[in-house]
């Protein structure tokens, strides 16, 4: 699910960027995977690979390793030659809700716009909606919300936009967020899975509300 996504929003970005006016923006920095993701210190995490750091409620478990239950929602386990290479994971044990960070240096000649990136932001909902047929049915019914601007700490431009379905009478939130800080893209995927007696959409919004990119 995540690299379809991710997949959209590049082959996007390269046929915008060939209508939109050439700027070069400073150069992009190459992943050393070699660099150490970040430093988790209780619920707290500061990246060193890439300069952001996130802060997730006491109930909620932080990881640089993908969680396999990830791949029972229908996310793929990143593999060593992925370009996008998940930064972040933080989760809720309990419920199962998760969100996700990824950060990839962006083209050097690509100019970048708050438009921009609610267009690029757009293309990922159809290749979500394909996957999900393509998974489960097509009798699987998606309420899509529209394209959001998104204030982030640190970050120049971003959007988010989500969807709500149900897979087996479990609902789910689907969301995606695309922005952009020179020299980097960053996305961050999120899924609300709903359970009583848990108020995880709150809680991604405390996480969203202490992520920065410094």
């Amino acid at each position: 699910m995540k690299k379809k996504i991710f997949i959209s929003v590049y082959l996007m970005l390269l046929i915008l960027a060939g209508c939109t006016k050439v700027v070069p923006i400073r150069d992009a920095l190459k992943e050393d995977i070699k660099i150490p993701s970040g430093r988790i210190e209780g619920n707290k995490f500061t990246g060193i690979r890439y300069p952001f750091k996130v802060e997730a409620p006491s109930h909620w478990k932080i990881s640089i390793d993908f969680p396999d239950f990830l791949k029972e929602l229908g996310y793929e386990k990143p593999g060593l030659d992925d370009k996008e290479q998940t930064e972040l994971y933080i989760f809720n044990p309990e419920t199962r809700s998760n969100i996700q960070f990824d950060f990839t240096p962006a083209g050097q000649y690509t100019e970048f716009s708050q438009e921009f990136i609610e267009r690029l932001t757009t293309v990922a909902t159809e290749s979500l909606r394909e996957e999900l047929k393509e998974e489960h049915g097509k009798e699987i019914e998606m309420m899509v919300f529209p394209t959001k601007p998104i204030n982030l700490k640190g970050v120049q431009y971003a959007a988010k936009k989500y969807a709500i379905y149900s897979i087996k009478g479990e609902k789910r939130e689907q969301g995606w967020i695309y922005g952009f800080k020179e020299p980097y893209q960053i996305f961050i995927l999120y899924m609300i899975v709903e359970k009583e007696g848990f108020d995880d959409r709150r809680d991604i919004d405390m996480i969203l509300d202490k992520f920065e990119v410094f």
